[in-house]
């Protein structure tokens, strides 16, 4: 069974770091760490 708190701990401090990004004027790194928040939190539940 997925860890769902791991999960979300992953995409929710991604979410915050990319809104830092997002205040400081750099979208292409903020979509970059929720592109890479998804992709590692898509393949920790496939895992489980």
């Amino acid at each position: 069974m997925p860890d769902f708190e791991r999960l979300y701990h992953i995409l929710f401090n991604a979410m915050t770091d990319a809104l830092r990004k997002l205040e400081a004027g750099e979208p292409l790194e903020a979509a970059r760490l929720l592109m890479e928040a998804q992709r590692r939190t898509e393949e920790l539940y496939i895992e489980a």
